[in-house]
């Protein structure tokens, strides 16, 4: 059998979805060379596009390109999975068996959905009755599933913890609410979201505005709760009170029956950053909670406190702000400069100003566009127009077709 190949690349970037191509298409345009990205996947995804799917106003296709279509010019694909990283000796380790050595390294692979956290979740997920906005194979059954509705009670819940564009897990509903009040079926239809915060998201502006669509389409709201436990043949579940905002100390469990669950799952850093020795520190607690286990990094200029040819962005990193592909957009430009003057011995020049953003699609024709920093202060693209965040069709427009534009054409190649 032959020897594992093993490789060396100046700038190695692990993760080939949006934090990954879009930092090495940067990389590429500021004149840095031998950029290769390491990713798995045959096919490239464009998440956002996953609550548009389950809530009935795209198509599936609109989500997905082939991998190879989108990496940037210049930058080398190397078609594998990581197991681990040995930092002090600049390797990473393949599923195949081969080392890539590396002058610099970039980790964004992503988070991980943790479906079996919950008991029984992921036997919901096989049922005709379990859907989700999360996974591509879930999104066009959510669609099939609400529009099809026509009575009962249908519930939609949001993880505690850190996770990707957690405001997402809200977006079918509303879609889905809009649409059963088009048919005439929403006043026979008890819809209940499960929140783990005691707000629907944690800005006085963005609140108002989601508190008055919750009240319109008559939704019913258990606050600074999560879910623990399904019964899919029974089609039960049990919500529990997150002590960390009841400030009672004390769990209280209720159960409630279903007829359809659109559920998102509890997330993480991926197991094997552990093994790695990047991983932050016990005690860091980061975006609503406790990251142990995200790649740690200096929140302002994303190089690791440890290692300095290493860095990280995205969902893996252990960074101070909302996790979402919007933050992506400081992020890589930060990241990319100033790994760029590493490079040629020069001080970093960037810092990350913690923005993060989040589109609501409140209803089949408008959106609330929340864009915050990491203490949920607004921060708005366009200076002093607060105005931004009020309920909007220009904001669906620019959500639902000028964004997926923007992504495919310009963010994947480093150019917004």
């Amino acid at each position: 059998m032959p020897a594992p190949q093993s490789a060396h690349h100046n700038v190695v970037v692990i993760g080939g979805g949006n934090a990954g191509l879009s930092v090495a298409g940067r990389l590429r345009r500021y004149g840095v060379s031998d950029v290769t990205v390491i990713e798995p996947r045959e096919n490239h995804l464009y998440q956002p596009m996953f609550s548009h799917i389950a809530g009935g106003t795209a198509a599936p296709g609109m989500a997905v390109r082939r991998q190879a279509s989108v990496i940037p010019r210049g930058v080398g694909w190397i078609r594998d999975r990581v197991e681990t990283i040995a930092p002090d000796t600049n390797t990473v380790m393949l599923e195949s068996g081969a080392r890539v050595t590396y002058g610099q390294l970039v980790v964004c692979p992503g988070i991980q959905k943790n479906w079996n956290a919950v008991p029984g979740l992921a036997d919901a997920m096989a049922t005709p009755q379990g859907v989700s906005n999360y996974e591509l194979e879930y999104a066009p059954k959510a669609w099939q599933v609400l529009s099809s509705t026509r009575s009962g009670t249908v519930v939609f819940t949001q993880p505690a913890g850190p996770a990707t564009c957690a405001g997402a897990a809200q977006k079918p509903m509303y879609l889905a609410c809009d649409y059963w009040r088009e048919q005439g079926v929403l006043a026979d239809i008890r819809v209940v979201l499960v929140v783990s915060s005691p707000t629907l998201f944690g800005m006085p502006m963005i609140d108002r505005e989601l508190e008055r669509k919750v009240a319109e389409y008559g939704i019913e709201v258990q606050y600074s709760s999560e879910l623990v436990e399904v019964d899919a043949q029974a089609k039960t579940l049990v919500i529990a009170g997150v002590g960390a905002y009841s400030g009672s100390g004390g769990v209280s469990r209720r159960s409630l029956s279903y007829d359809v669950l659109h559920a998102v799952p509890p997330q993480s850093a991926p197991d094997w950053i552990a093994s790695t020795g990047l991983a932050a520190v016990a005690g860091n607690v980061r975006d609503d909670g406790d990251t142990t286990g995200f790649v740690d990094v200096d929140p302002l200029t994303l190089r690791h406190p440890r290692y300095p040819n290493v860095w990280s962005l995205g969902d893996a990193a252990a960074t101070t702000n909302s996790k979402s592909g919007g933050a992506l957009r400081q992020q890589t430009l930060v990241l990319a400069k100033n790994l760029a003057a590493a490079l040629a011995g020069k001080p970093l020049p960037e810092r990350y100003n913690g923005y993060s953003v989040c589109p609501f699609t409140v209803s089949r024709s408008s959106v609330v566009f929340a864009e915050f920093d990491d203490r949920y202060q607004p921060k708005p693209t366009i200076p002093f127009w607060r105005g931004l965040a009020k309920e909007r069709r220009l904001t669906w427009v620019a959500d639902r077709y000028v964004l997926p534009w923007v992504y495919w054409n310009l963010i994947l190649k480093g150019r917004a």
